[in-house]
């Protein structure tokens, strides 16, 4: 059934001997205009582990050659990785355009949906947006247990309390109201109560042969499609596009992550802020919302920076106050 994909990518092999030790398949996006949070999150999961970890790291055409030179030309030159290309082609009229926040319809946004066909040879396989930090063994989250059936595991929204200050005071949806338009009939049809508590796709622990067996890419595709058509989430709902899919293609059928590996929100507002206590505690930090690290103004940068690797070319610049 993948056939149609053939042109979506094409890999650009960096060829390593054999080794013995399970491989950690860890896949994140290097997108133009903020290579440099791919290069923290790598940093940070290469620096915090002894386990045998392959990044792939995908990106379009035009970015590629900067991601290379960057790690090639950094202490990270000492990584296995891959480079993946993507093409955009794939997602040709799935995509309902949306101006209120136009970088949540970045052709990366969905690399995602596409797991099975940008990694081939993992049976499980890790995904990570690219404004995260991981401060624990990366190894603990790959050995995130799925139960049967399950072709994925996510950290729900409504699973740990000490978050929940934070979402209320900044006014963030977890719940699937915040994300389908409960007025349009394909959503009420779904029979999910509106109430239902969302799950964040930021961090995804993938099994490939379940996610290939239940066409998930299929079935993720033709949600998008439907929207285009009906308008049945957008981006001034909560969680943006590529959110919205995989909440009704995986109601109900997901496993979890241990809430401490995906601790979020700390894009969310200028203003609000976790006790620094809870972060060190936490393995993986996510900046998901507008307010990133590597701008101004954002929350909790010194332990994004902790991680960053300046751009040897000199193309990336963090923004700070005094810049």
């Amino acid at each position: 059934c993948f056939n149609q994909y053939k042109l979506l990518i094409r890999d650009k092999n960096h060829l390593y001997p054999e080794e013995t030790e399970e491989e950690i398949p860890v896949v994140i996006c290097a997108a133009a205009g903020r290579m440099g949070a791919a290069v923290a999150a790598i940093s940070s999961i290469y620096s915090n582990t002894e386990a045998n970890v392959l990044f792939y790291i995908v990106g379009l055409k035009t970015t590629i050659p900067h991601i290379r030179k960057w790690i090639e030309n950094s202490k990270l030159r000492e990584i296995k990785f891959r480079v993946v290309e993507f093409n955009p082609m794939v997602l040709k009229g799935k995509i309902r355009q949306d101006a209120s926040r136009p970088e949540l319809l970045q052709p990366l946004n969905f690399v995602r949906f596409y797991l099975p066909l940008l990694i081939q040879k993992h049976e499980k396989v890790i995904y990570l947006d690219d404004d995260v930090i991981v401060q624990g063994d990366i190894q603990e989250l790959y050995d995130t247990k799925l139960a049967p059936g399950h072709a994925a595991a996510f950290s729900d929204d409504c699973d740990l309390p000490s978050t929940h200050e934070m979402i209320r005071s900044v006014g963030m949806q977890n719940t699937y109201m915040g994300f389908l338009d409960y007025r349009k009939q394909a959503i009420r049809d779904l029979g999910i109560s509106p109430s239902t508590c969302s799950f964040n796709p930021g961090v995804i622990v993938a099994n490939m042969t379940e996610w290939k067996h239940q066409r998930i890419t299929k079935q993720l595709e033709k949600w998008m499609q439907r929207n285009v058509e009906e308008n049945l989430y957008s981006s001034t709902l909560g969680g943006g596009v590529a959110t919205s899919p995989m909440l009704i293609v995986f109601h109900g059928k997901h496993s979890s992550i241990n809430p401490m590996w995906h601790i979020r929100h700390l894009g969310w507002s200028p203003d609000a802020r976790y006790s620094e206590q809870f972060l060190q505690e936490a393995k993986l930090l996510h900046w998901n919302g507008r307010y990133k690290p590597w701008d101004y103004p954002s929350v909790h940068t010194d332990l994004w920076e902790n991680w960053f690797i300046p751009d040897p070319s000199g193309k990336f610049k963090l923004t700070r106050p005094d810049s």
